[in-house]
């Protein structure tokens, strides 16, 4: 049985890590995309791709997705920026996503921000819209919904997402309409987690980990992985890595979950070892990736 893996990324425009200077880290694509080969992803879903232009100016073609869909070879892939905007800061905008098979149904839709004023540099402003994309695929037979998001972080800016649950509402709307096999993926900027996490499971969807912290700034789960009830979770790791200060998330997955059944191996291991002691969890031939040679 075939699995495949799908990698989540907030890439931060392949801005490197400095543990003293952090935001005069330089900018290292190279070590970006090294950092995301390594782990032979089937799926890559990636925020901020690119480094946002003061005034709201988008560059065209967008230079750091140009450079990864030409080093990345072999993947389709699919990019949008959010609504241009004059009050863009200056951080990462922009998400991609890179598929080994062919996408289809590209689609983005905005997710509009609340008029919350902070203060940025001693100039009061409001934060920008954000954007969701999605795509569709063919994986290992079965076609699949992919979705990927960078959500407002109302953290840092005095104030929550249950406050202004408006962003993650409608990313839920999104996904209640999506019963067939879906990945959403994404940085959510939520910091207490647990309420995104059960409200994205009253629509269906698991999270692939909720304990391993994602973030360097602040020990907080902002990153994640949901699915739903198609699929089952074969496996999954939070990797640190220097080249951002997110760490990636690394997930496999498989079409072989039963209904009812476990959303993971773990729990379906777990399961059967309460109800047959004598079984040993381990035995039995690998799992092999969708992209696996003989």
């Amino acid at each position: 049985m075939s699995t495949f893996r799908v990698l989540q990324f907030n890439m931060q425009f392949g801005q490197m890590w400095d543990d003293a200077y952090p935001d005069r880290a330089p900018v290292n694509l190279d070590m970006t995309i090294a950092e995301i080969r390594r782990h032979d992803a089937d799926i890559i879903l990636l925020q901020e791709v690119e480094h946002a232009v003061p005034g709201g100016v988008q560059v065209e073609p967008p230079p750091h997705y140009t450079r990864l869909r030409a080093e990345l070879k072999g993947y389709d892939s699919w990019f949008s920026y959010p609504k241009s905007d004059p009050r863009e800061l200056p951080f990462g905008i922009g998400l991609a996503i890179f598929s080994r098979t062919p996408l289809h149904g590209q689609m983005r839709r905005d997710v509009p921000s609340p008029p919350v004023e902070f203060d940025f540099f001693g100039k009061k402003t409001t934060p920008t819209d954000r954007v969701l994309i999605g795509a569709k695929t063919t994986v290992l037979g079965h076609e699949l919904q992919l979705y990927n998001t960078h959500l407002l972080a109302f953290f840092m800016l005095g104030s929550s997402s249950s406050t202004h649950p408006f962003q993650r509402n409608l990313v839920a709307d999104q996904l209640v309409a999506s019963p067939g096999a879906t990945i959403l993926t994404g940085d959510f900027n939520v910091s207490h987690h647990n309420s995104l996490i059960k409200q994205f499971a009253d629509c269906g969807f698991d999270t692939v980990q909720q304990t391993a912290v994602t973030w360097r700034r602040r020990p907080y789960v902002l990153d994640h992985v949901f699915f739903n009830s198609p699929l089952r979770c074969t496996g999954h790791r939070v990797q640190p890595t220097p080249a951002s200060d997110h760490h990636m998330v690394v997930a496999d997955f498989d079409f072989a979950r039963q209904p009812g059944g476990p959303a993971s191996v773990a729990a379906d291991i777990g399961h059967a070892q309460r109800a047959h002691p004598e079984r040993r969890a381990g035995g039995g031939e690998p799992k092999r990736r969708a992209t696996d040679r003989s």
